[in-house]
């Protein structure tokens, strides 16, 4: 259960704290006709939870939205414009998404597999799945593979760990120090891809300060790169680290994923990176602090001279993106597309196609509502005052998940050296969730998802999804704390050492 505290944190404003629930706006409005659950058959209306049914008004957000805004009066259906805020309108649409989600649980019971040793059909394969690293962990938080097959894994109460052979080794000497508290510590790990040649990791955690006058040990984002050496780090350099005024006390929202990226000149690359609004979302919509922004370095942390805003009087120049929340998934997928993951509030975890210079909103329009029940904003940019808006627009999701999956790790299905382990998804995303203890597979088409498969889910809560140098599909879950492997059925146990096959 969260704290009073925690949920304070989240919510929007102190007088949201006030309003109704959304779960008592539904059922003042909704219930006498649809039904508690949703179920219908109330003066004959329809149900609202039978998605193999095409609701009246039209099955996406906007239409369900607009249904309830605008009514049906030829089927019955009031307008509540008016009577209700576009707000409150919103917070119906995500109950109405939450009850559709608990009555697809209870249809469908644990999602498959049931165990890890039983087989899985999804729609194009049948998938296996088995423990690479199955103890001696402490709340895994991210892998990446050196290329000998050695796998790194973060762990975030701060230490680094290496796994091959069937071996877990002693955690790495001499790594930063980090703030492990709430949701920071030890976050991502990323190998360059010239190590072979350079020799350097990077890491992102949260990174402790003591302030003058402030309360506690204050934290924020920062990244590193070093190497290691005979179970050590060193050599280790800033990559980024924001200015002293920018650490805070809250425990919330860090991000980040790093994804390197190839210049047009041989030899040189770009760093992208996600820092979470940390808890204050206000912080997300200015651009002179690094919050809820995803940035660009070049891999030695120097900054891109063609970055959007190096000219930008005031704004941080290591800014490429702007208006997230809690960007915790980031991948470039096969067409050199940047993707993140980001958590929205309770409802709205988003799917962006991440674009330069570009704003995507959030605290100014969200998929979601306050965690305590209470309607937060409305979604849709067209329904607000032009003047209320930034210049340049807000860019929407590609893709959202009401309920709340917590998203947490995003990568995209590659295939390995010795063969194709997933020809039949190979660009497809993976990405994973934390409350929703799942991994959810996502074609696109022309920058846009047109599939989305949930291919598992149910025995533990997803801290990253990564595909390895075998092709497979890894993944880092907490609760239980271990390192899994997905595979075809006919591949399993082929590579249980995380190492090239």
């Amino acid at each position: 259960m969260r704290t009073l505290a925690f949920v304070a944190l989240l919510t929007a404003a102190p007088a949201a704290a006030q309003a109704q629930t959304v779960n008592a706006i539904y059922s003042q409005n909704c219930a006498q006709c649809h039904m508690d659950d949703g179920r219908g058959g109330g003066a004959g209306a329809q149900s609202l939870i039978d998605l193999k049914r095409e609701w009246l008004g039209g099955t996406t957000d906007r239409d369900l939205f607009n249904s309830i805004r605008d009514g049906l009066p030829d089927n019955g259906m009031p307008a509540y414009k008016g009577a209700l805020s576009d707000a409150e309108i919103w917070g119906t649409v995500v109950w109405i998404r939450e009850l559709q989600a608990q009555a697809r649980r209870k249809a469908e019971g644990t999602r498959i597999p049931k165990t890890l040793k039983q087989p899985a059909a999804t729609k194009h394969v049948a998938l296996a799945v088995e423990d690479v690293v199955s103890g001696g962990l402490s709340v895994p938080w991210a892998v990446d593979w050196l290329p000998d097959g050695t796998m790194l894994i973060t762990e975030r109460p701060g230490t680094l760990r290496t796994f091959k052979d069937g071996k877990l080794s002693e955690p790495v000497k001499n790594t930063p120090a980090v703030r492990s508290r709430g949701q920071g510590g030890l976050m991502d790990v990323a190998v360059h891809p010239e190590f072979a040649k350079n020799g350097w990791v990077y890491l992102a955690f949260s990174d402790p300060l003591r302030r003058e006058g402030a309360r506690g040990v204050l934290g924020m984002t920062k990244v590193v790169r070093g190497k290691i050496k005979d179970g050590a780090w060193t050599d280790e350099q800033v990559i980024f680290r924001a200015d002293d005024s920018a650490y805070q006390g809250t425990d919330l929202h860090f991000g980040c994923k790093i994804v390197f990226e190839p210049a047009k000149e041989p030899g040189k690359w770009y760093v992208f990176f996600g820092i979470g609004e940390r808890g204050t979302m206000d912080r997300a919509q200015k651009l002179d602090l690094p919050n809820g922004k995803i940035h660009r370095v070049w891999d030695d942390g120097s900054i891109p001279d063609d970055n959007p805003f190096v000219k930008t009087e005031g704004a941080l120049k290591t800014v490429w993106s702007w208006g997230h929340r809690n960007p915790q998934g980031l991948v470039r997928d096969l067409e050199g597309r940047l993707w993140d993951t980001e958590h929205g509030p309770r409802g709205g975890d988003e799917l962006n196609l991440i674009e330069k210079g570009r704003n995507y909103g959030w605290p100014i329009v969200s998929f979601g509502i306050n965690y305590q029940g209470t309607p937060f904003k409305q979604p849709f940019p067209d329904l607000i005052d032009p003047k209320d808006l930034p210049e340049g627009g807000i860019v929407m999701p590609a893709h959202v998940w009401t309920p709340s999956i917590g998203a947490s790790g995003l990568d995209v299905v590659r295939g390995g050296p010795a063969g194709e382990a997933f020809p039949m998804w190979k660009g497809d995303l993976v990405a994973g969730g934390l409350s929703g203890a799942n991994v959810d597979r996502v074609r696109i088409k022309d920058g846009k998802p047109v599939e989305v498969e949930r291919i598992f889910s149910g025995h533990g809560r997803v801290r990253d999804v990564v595909c390895g140098p075998d092709g497979a599909i890894y993944v880092a879950l907490n609760d239980p704390d271990k390192v899994i492997r997905i595979a075809p059925a006919s591949a399993a146990g082929g590579a249980g050492a995380a190492g090239k096959p």
